[in-house]
């Protein structure tokens, strides 16, 4: 380091003493004299005239990172017209004037009093300019030169990024890239070597290099091994002066992983797997596991599972878990320990993919023996067949075979075996198993046409392990016996037209008839219809069989007449094809009817036509007259009778006070709040404790205790109203209802006291109302109505 800084020493004195023999030099060379001009001759022949300036220079030089204890002599600026007397006055303007570079006003030498980074800025523009000192007058025009700042190596490089990551397949061939790292140095590429970079390897080899020119990273051994080593640490340097000695330098970190290819198969680490299944044991259900390891990883390691040879090949399957990356042995088929107690398998591990560039590796795939011995369980019975079909006759009397179940133990033991019905399919009970043979037997008979099928489950048990059982289906078919007669297959009903018996008898049947029959087909049709032997020679229908389970009815003769006979009920045999056959009589109604001369039919009813023959259409419309006629003058009696009944309370007179209810009235004073809805007080008579009725005879006439009349300005209510409660209780002539009675009262307290009416029907002046003469005009309207109410008494 203090050779460093010895040579930047030097390099910095050499540059000033070089610039300041040049610019001396360049300036002696380029002195004119001041404000002179001179002339010359253009191409054409133009004379131009060119202002001549009296000072000239080329741009300055200064190194940067100076650290001397004097500021640095950038140059000197001289004019021509400056003799020395001091009459010259120099002026420096411009980017960093004053601050950075300072002039001297007599001498025109420039100084840097900073130290300066070219890395910050490589120039400045100055603007320089010769004036009188006395008078500020400019000598000269202005003149613009620069300061370039010169560069030293103070800069070391620096890569992009302080680590790099890479990747690079495994076992890839020497020389391939890697990655690639770049550095930079801040300092002026175009003067020196400061900016020359080379690439270097610290750390890192034997296994990878680096170009030294372009910072590329490549494998410099073969066969590199991810499982072997998977990651490398690399640090890569990088140096300016061209790698040369006094250079800066600066490195990175490369982290370098080896990515996975296949290049391994997979191995299985033992030759031999043991395993053991039970004979209880289901289809699907696991036996064992294998695995074979691979070291590669990802797709690479892949392996899938496959069973090439054996004698448990049917029996066994295997699966790969592709988390695990096991093969899962699983039960195929049930295996039977008293059948085979062992089996074999070969099971082969391979790589999914394969790559084709390490085939020469393979193969990729390993093979194992698994030996699976089966293990001896406590088998539930089995039976010898899956299901059972049996048959029995309907109407077969109780204790009819029907078949048998048969199951056995599977076991070495061979335990006995015992049959119970699972009577949850036998709600009926029409059967029953013998527990030892397995023999089923009816119970009751049985109807098919009720059931045909019936279908229970027979349970087979050990019997010393009952929880070891086993369930079967049986089916039983319900054969037909003929025991059902045929009948008709509708209520079929014919008629007939009434006919002159000289009109020829029609060639088409009154009505086809079929039948229906609730045994089977082999009992059933063919159906034979007939007249019974009795009337086979029926004068009037006969039957003709189709021979197709239908037959027709015809008629014999004509002149049916509705006057003679309008319904006739013919018996017929109907047949079945049974052996022994059945046979059953049905009756067919045959009315006769009216028709039309087309055939249609008007009429079959015999007492309309006889009324026709008796009373004309205009008599039965007068007959429904006269009993409308009735029915509505019924109704009008009915509805006056009701009009005019009488309520069951039988009051002396009407009562016309009950149209009174609001009326002016000064109030009770601020104790009015106490008062009660006076709406229902509208029967004085209520007030005897007295009421006629219609409906009830009273026993006896009820008088009202006088003891128990409150007086008209009883201190509490409530005893007013009690007292009103006891009396309808104890009255025998009260009306048989509840009734809910509201008194007014007004209060207490009142200057000019009560001017209630209705209060004064509790008083002993009950029948006194001349008072209410006196009251004025505005009580006139009620003087006069319970002045005429006395008037009335009075009379009466």
């Amino acid at each position: 380091m203090k050779e460093n800084y010895c040579l930047q020493a030097a390099l910095v004195c050499l540059g000033m003493l070089c610039h300041s023999q040049a610019f001396t030099t360049e300036r002696r060379s380029h002195l004119r004299p001041s404000f002179h001009g001179h002339h010359e001759k253009g191409k054409e022949g133009q004379v131009l005239q060119r202002s001549k300036r009296g000072w000239v220079w080329n741009q300055f030089f200064v190194i940067e990172e100076y650290t001397g204890p004097d500021p640095v002599l950038v140059g000197r600026l001289h004019s021509d017209i400056d003799s020395g007397d001091g009459n010259i006055k120099y002026i420096l303007s411009g980017e960093g004037a004053g601050t950075i570079f300072v002039i001297d006003d007599k001498s025109g030498n420039i100084h840097a009093t900073k130290t300066l980074d070219r890395e910050e800025r490589a120039q400045y523009t100055l603007m320089a300019q010769a004036v009188d000192r006395d008078t500020n007058r400019p000598l000269e025009p202005p003149s613009e030169f620069i300061v370039k700042v010169q560069d030293i190596n103070d800069n070391p490089p620096e890569f992009l990024h302080e680590t790099y990551h890479a990747n690079v397949p495994e076992r890839s061939n020497v020389g391939t890239s890697v990655i690639q790292v770049t550095a930079s140095d801040a300092d002026d590429p175009t003067y020196g070597n400061s900016a020359k970079l080379v690439y270097s390897i610290l750390e890192g080899q034997p296994y990878f290099s680096v170009e030294a020119q372009t910072g590329i990273i490549r494998t410099a051994l073969p066969n590199m091994d991810r499982e072997a080593k998977e990651e490398y640490h690399v640090v890569i340097q990088a140096k300016d002066m061209g790698g040369h000695m006094g250079g800066l330098s600066g490195t990175t970190k490369v982290t370098i992983t080896l990515t996975d290819v296949n290049d391994n198969p997979p191995k299985f680490p033992q030759s031999v797997y043991q395993m053991s299944v039970s004979e209880a044991a289901v289809p699907g259900e696991e036996v064992g596991r294998v695995k074979a390891k691979d070291p590669d990883i990802g797709e690479n390691g892949l392996v899938t599972y496959n069973i090439v040879d054996g004698d448990g090949m049917e029996l066994f399957e295997i699966t790969t878990d592709y988390e695990t990356q096991e093969g899962v042995v699983k039960l195929k088929k049930p295996v039977d320990f008293e059948t085979k107690r062992a089996y074999s398998l070969k099971v082969e591990a391979a790589n999914v993919h394969i790559d084709p560039k390490f085939i020469s590796n393979g193969p990729f795939k390993d093979t194992v023996t698994v030996k699976i011995a089966v293990e001896d369980a406590d088998e539930p019975p089995m039976f010898l067949a899956p299901s059972y079909i049996h048959e029995v006759q309907e109407n077969a009397p109780a204790g009819t075979v029907v078949g048998r179940v048969h199951a056995k133990d599977p076991d070495a033991a061979n335990s006995a075996i015992r049959y119970t019905i699972d009577r949850h399919t036998d709600l009926d009970r029409f059967f029953t198993i013998n527990p030892e043979d397995g023999f089923i037997k009816t119970m009751k008979p049985m109807d098919r046409e009720e059931t045909a099928w019936i279908n229970i489950s027979v349970f087979a048990a050990e019997i010393h392990k009952g929880h070891q059982e086993a369930k079967v289906p049986v089916a039983i078919r319900v054969l037909d016996v003929n025991d059902n007669a045929p009948k008709f297959a509708a209520p079929y009903e014919g008629f007939i037209c009434e006919s002159d018996q000289t009109k020829p008898l029609s060639n088409q049947p009154i009505v086809t008839i079929s039948a229906d029959d609730k045994d089977d087909t082999a009992n059933g049709p063919r159906f034979i219809f007939s007249l019974p032997p009795e009337i086979i020679h029926n004068p009037n229908f006969t039957v003709r069989d189709n021979r197709d389970n239908t037959a027709g009815v015809y008629a014999r003769r004509g002149g049916f007449s509705r006057q003679k006979q309008d319904l006739y009920l013919l018996p017929i045999v109907i047949s079945d094809g049974g052996i022994p056959p059945m046979s059953s009589t049905n009756t067919l109604t045959i009315k006769v009817c009216g028709c039309d001369v087309n055939g249609a039919l008007l009429s079959c009813n015999a007492e309309a036509y006889i009324l026709n023959a008796g009373l004309s259409t205009g008599a039965l419309i007068a007959i429904l007259a006269c009993i409308v006629i009735l029915l509505v003058i019924v109704v009008l009696f009915v509805t006056l009778r009701r009009q005019k009944k009488e309520p069951l309370i039988v009051f002396e007179e009407e009562d016309v006070r009950e149209n009174i209810i609001t009326y002016d009235d000064e109030g009770g004073g601020e104790e009015d709040t106490e008062a009660f809805d006076i709406a229902t007080l509208q029967n004085p008579d209520g007030i005897n404790g007295f009421i006629p009725r219609k409906d009830i005879k009273p026993e006896y006439q009820y008088m009202p205790r006088p003891g128990l009349r409150p007086a008209p300005n009883s201190v509490d209510v409530d005893d007013f109203i009690n007292t009103r409660i006891q009396e309808a209780d104890n009255d025998p002539t009260a009306p048989p209802y509840d009734s809910i009675q509201i008194y007014g009262y007004e209060g207490r307290g009142s200057v000019a006291g009560s001017l209630s009416s209705l209060e004064s029907a509790t008083t002993d002046s009950d029948l006194d109302y001349d008072y209410l003469q006196n009251w004025g005009p505005r009580f006139k309207k009620l003087a006069d109505l319970y002045g005429s109410k006395d008037t009335f008494d009075d009379d009466s």
